[in-house]
């Protein structure tokens, strides 16, 4: 184990698995919260509200991701499409909050 691993707060690692779909849903939340990965599922696993976070760096980050899903849809890529659908489910939930 380097140095810098042992000197990090968090040094402990946690796993699971996911099916495809649910993966799908994770991944979309995430990007919706425009949280970093580990910072989402520490807050999710500790139960804290996770809402969507504003800005311009979120809002342009968002911005990209719905681009890149937009261009692969475009080249006929049917699990971006999927992906897309997950990300407007989750915009939609926030917006109805």
């Amino acid at each position: 184990m380097n140095e810098e691993r042992l000197a990090r707060e968090r040094h402990n690692t946690i796993a699971f698995w996911l099916n495809d779909e649910e993966k799908q849903l994770v991944e979309a939340r995430i990007e919706v919260s425009g949280m970093p990965k580990g910072d989402f599922y520490r807050a999710a696993v500790l139960g804290e509200e996770i809402n969507l976070i504003g800005g311009r760096y979120k809002s342009d980050r968002l911005a990209k991701v719905l681009e890149k899903l937009s261009n692969q849809i475009e080249g006929g890529d049917v699990k971006a499409y999927e992906e897309l659908q997950a990300i407007l489910r989750e915009l939609l939930a926030l917006i109805k909050r």
